[in-house]
């Protein structure tokens, strides 16, 4: 068992949005990037997602569920592209494949979620971006 003082923390924190329509598997994401120093913003469509962009809300990732009623992660991610162009967005999926949007090239990560994977994975998308 990792214990968070173990997990490698960014730095300087991120603003993540993340998106899921599931509340408990958001809340325990939503948790483990807080414990690394985040800050999280929370939004349980796509469609509440783009009016925090829309809004102008301070965001420097996105990370979205693939499977959610109304408008899909790579759905989702293609508007993004269009309203910030050039904000990382990571696609979390329990899916072996993603169906739709491989021509995105979205980082994955894979549920249930491995607290050291996302750490390590955020992070890099975070520095990536530098």
């Amino acid at each position: 068992m990792t214990d968070v003082a173990d997990k490698p923390r960014a730095s300087p924190p991120a603003r993540i949005l993340v998106v899921d329509d599931d509340a408990l598997v958001a809340m325990s994401l939503v948790s483990l990037l807080e414990d690394l120093g985040h800050h999280v913003v929370e939004a349980t469509s796509g469609r509440q997602a783009l009016g925090h962009l829309e809004d102008g809300a301070a965001i420097d990732l996105v990370i979205t569920d693939q499977s959610m009623p109304g408008m899909t992660g790579t759905d989702l991610a293609r508007q993004i592209a269009a309203i910030r162009p050039g904000l990382p967005v990571m696609l979390a999926t329990g899916y072996r494949d993603v169906p739709d949007g491989s021509d995105l090239n979205l980082p994955q990560l894979s549920k249930p979620y491995d607290d050291e994977l996302v750490a390590k994975l955020v992070t890099a998308v975070l520095q990536g971006r530098s």
